[in-house]
């Protein structure tokens, strides 16, 4: 099965999630954009908040959005404001991830992520979600991810050994 994880990072934390997914046989494909944060956190938190809250898209450096070649995708996003940062908005836009295996992992500063949550359930029912609370500082965040795609490992084994058998 061929996997592709596909994140941004703004303040280190996807890079670790990113380096775990890649221990667990991921491709790595980091976005990247002009768009600036400031340096100064709360600054960076009401631009970004405010960007995400309205829905906004950044524009992205040479991203291939091409995913045709994976069987599953999982997409690793910041939370802003309980949303989705403008760069995976733009991700989730135009990249067709439909007959895909996807899981989404989030990682915030708060651990909270209603906003992302239901988006994903909404637009992406049957995705696995995981929400990591600064995964940079809290390297023990990064388990839950294997242990999260280890049990849906062992389903979908489970599923392809028995799909031919009648009840």
């Amino acid at each position: 099965m061929n996997k592709l994880f596909i994140y941004y990072s703004n303040s280190g934390n996807g890079d670790v999630v990113a380096s775990k997914m890649k221990d667990l046989g991921y491709d790595i494909r980091k976005v990247s954009t002009n768009y600036k944060l400031s340096k100064n956190l709360f600054l960076a938190c009401m631009k970004g908040g405010f960007h995400a809250t309205i829905g906004k898209k950044a524009k992205l450096n040479n991203y291939n959005n091409d995913v045709n070649n994976y069987d599953e995708v999982a997409i690793g996003s910041p939370i802003w404001n309980g949303r989705f940062s403008c760069p995976i908005n733009t991700v989730l836009k135009n990249t067709n991830l439909e007959n895909k295996l996807l899981t989404f992992i989030l990682y915030s500063g708060g651990g909270e992520a209603k906003k992302a949550y239901q988006k994903i359930l909404k637009k992406y029912p049957n995705a696995k979600i995981i929400i990591l609370k600064q995964p940079k500082s809290n390297l023990g965040e990064l388990d839950r991810i294997e242990g999260l795609l280890w049990e849906e490992l062992k389903l979908n084994n489970y599923l392809n050994q028995n799909k031919n058998k009648k009840y």
